[in-house]
């Protein structure tokens, strides 16, 4: 959902309800991974996406449904054999989507947005798994360890029952849902398409063939809680709260959502019902918000102008430096977050990098790159790169060894620069920095997907979605 922060946060502004529908885990090769979310307005407007098409009139009517009903429903869309035209993924994989509806008074999940939409680095943790009337329940959570929210009283998260919010019973359950059960496939009634619809509307009415849609039963609720405990009544449920089960609960889960926050993860954690560390009945999804990856680069050459408008389509922070202040100015470098002027090594050992930082040496003189390079390779950064021919690295790699360089830290640096693309031109030759940026940050081998059989999704702990700032 962060990629909509900035949008939703001006829905939430102008006052305008809307529903959200968030993948909170993926199971095979998928489209789109965790925290990709489609939302849905009052007046039927909707951004993002879920699948990159396969199931989005699915969702967009359970997010109108959600709107409806003020109901929070956790759907299982998967691949049919019996009919891989249905709506589901033909990619063969599987996506839990949670859909909640959100008022505009919502408290942690408009402060998440608010937050976001700032460049804040702050944690939503939402509970996609445990008693059924608290699906969806939401955690604000500071870098500081400071959280907002609640796990446990459903009149806080998606609007009360007075107000056409939740409601005591939870979506997914009733006879309906008991007859299918856990893992069941779930059909739409049958409308079929009108005979003159456009190509935008059988998208839209894609409920009108058999929905390949699984449902996420939640656990039931306790059947106790602990003796003598204080309790809130809330939307029909009772959970104990101060100094409860309820309170612990959430401090539990504050601290694993820091803990991811730190890290700079989106996933799931398991918690126990009781609020202790171990895996239990609760299981929450943590996105984590998180300012830009840095992409610091130096040598203000024509390659870098190329080069800082790749990085910002990434989603990087970019910063230019080069110790000639003749070249690096802000004329030549507009698109550029910053534009330093300082001896490369110097400005490196003075400002913050982290293990999302990228550093690409583009400046191909010794003079420069010896001394940065000694200190690039030493800071547990994502990803250092320095732009030269095959002889320009063996003498690099001379003279850094001489400098003290041991085989583990020159095994870091990706030199020559690049995917081979057979790249000519500085837009050319930044799409291959930036290409083989991707590879390194998601685990690809950089080789043409055709006939491999390789993988085109990889198995790596997600990252977290970025805004450009």
């Amino acid at each position: 959902m962060l990629d909509l922060a900035e949008e939703l946060h001006r829905w939430v502004e102008e006052g305008r309800d809307f529903a959200v529908a968030t993948v909170v885990a993926v199971g095979g090769s998928a489209p789109r991974g965790p925290g990709a979310a489609l939302a849905v307005d009052s007046d039927g407007t909707a951004i993002g996406s879920v699948s990159g098409g396969c199931v989005e009139g699915a969702v967009y009517d359970l997010c109108v449904e959600a709107l409806q009903d003020g109901r929070v429903a956790l759907e299982r869309f998967g691949y049919s054999d019996e009919d891989a035209f249905a709506v589901g993924l033909t990619c063969g994989g599987v996506l839990d989507v949670l859909v909640m509806p959100v008022r505009a008074d919502t408290p942690a999940l408009a402060g998440w947005l608010a937050a976001a939409a700032r460049g804040e680095a702050v944690a939503l943790a939402r509970m996609t798994k445990g008693p059924a009337e608290l699906l969806g329940g939401a955690l604000l959570v500071h870098a500081d360890g400071s959280y907002a929210g609640t796990l446990t009283d459903g009149s806080l998260r998606s609007g009360s029952a007075a107000a056409g919010g939740l409601s005591g019973s939870a979506p997914g359950t009733g006879p309906e849902r008991d007859a299918l059960g856990a893992g069941s496939p779930r059909s739409a009634t049958p409308t079929g398409p009108k005979p003159d619809a456009t190509e935008t509307e059988l998208n839209r009415d894609a409920t009108a063939v058999e929905v390949n849609r699984y449902v996420v039963q939640a656990e039931p609720e306790r059947d106790a809680l602990e003796a003598g405990s204080e309790r809130d009544t809330v939307a029909g449920a009772s959970w104990p709260r101060e100094g409860g089960v309820g309170a612990a609960l959430e401090a539990t889960a504050a601290a694993e959502a820091r803990a991811m926050l730190d890290g700079g993860r989106t996933g799931t954690v398991e918690i126990s019902e009781d609020g202790a560390n171990c895996p239990g009945g609760v299981t929450l999804f943590v996105e984590s918000s998180v300012p830009p990856p840095r992409m610091i680069v130096f040598g203000a050459v024509d390659f870098a102008a190329a080069l800082v408008r790749a990085g910002k389509f990434l989603g990087h922070h970019v910063t230019v430096c080069d110790a000639r202040p003749v070249f690096a100015t802000r004329n030549r470098f507009p698109e550029a977050d910053e534009v330093v002027v300082d001896w490369p090594h110097r400005y490196l050992r003075n400002t913050a990098t982290d293990h999302r930082t990228v550093l690409c040496v583009l400046t191909h003189d010794a003079k420069f790159d010896i001394p940065l390079l000694e200190a690039a390779l030493r800071l547990p950064v994502a990803y250092v790169g320095a732009m030269g021919s095959r002889r320009t690295h063996e003498d690099r790699e001379r003279r850094l060894r001489e400098a003290g360089l041991t085989d583990r830290e020159l095994a870091r640096l990706r030199s020559p620069i690049g995917l081979d693309l057979g790249a000519r031109t500085p837009e050319e030759t930044a799409l291959s920095i930036a290409a083989e940026i991707v590879a390194s940050r998601r685990g690809g081998s950089g080789v043409p997907l055709t006939g491999n059989g390789l993988p085109i999704h990889h198995d790596r702990v997600t990252a977290p979605v970025v805004r450009a700032s």
